[in-house]
């Protein structure tokens, strides 16, 4: 009947913006057989394979074009990080082309976030931008979740 080993699923997605990219974040710790393909009309393709070997499979329609030549993927111990690049320097309204409320499993990364009028004018360098996946050492105790610094503030 039905197969329980290879069940699929979404991890949660975290997402931020500046003028010239998006930044997915993709909560999956010791993900393998990591796919990711971006289309030019907007299309944002994930697939991996879990610690536990579930399947994640989930694809997403960009609010705009994009360069895939310059999406880039860097992968961390509990998340993976796509840079993807806009076709045209601009802020777009929402993450996806459709107008309703996006799945569940997005989220803002307010840990990312940059208002429009916040952004500095000199740009970003990629390099900058995707190096705090690799500090992560795995010694963590939080079971593959991410770090929320103003979270921890609040609770103290």
């Amino acid at each position: 009947m039905s197969s329980i080993g290879k069940i699929r699923s979404h991890p949660e997605v975290l997402w931020a913006q500046r003028a010239d990219k998006v930044y997915l974040t993709i909560a999956l710790t010791n993900a393998k057989d990591i796919a990711v393909k971006c289309e030019p009309h907007g299309s944002f393709r994930f697939s991996a394979v879990g610690s536990k070997d579930e399947t994640f499979d989930f694809s997403l329609e960009l609010y705009g074009k994009i360069l895939p030549e310059s999406c880039k993927t860097q992968m961390g111990l509990r998340n993976i990080l796509c840079t993807v690049q806009k076709e045209e320097k601009g802020w777009w309204k929402r993450l996806l082309k459709s107008e309703g409320k996006p799945a569940p499993y997005i989220k803002v990364d307010w840990n990312r976030w940059c208002d429009e009028d916040e952004e500095p004018d000199n740009g970003t360098d990629d390099d900058d931008d995707l190096k705090y996946t690799s500090d992560d050492d795995g010694s963590g105790s939080d079971d593959g979740m991410l770090y929320l610094p103003d979270l921890e503030k609040a609770i103290k």
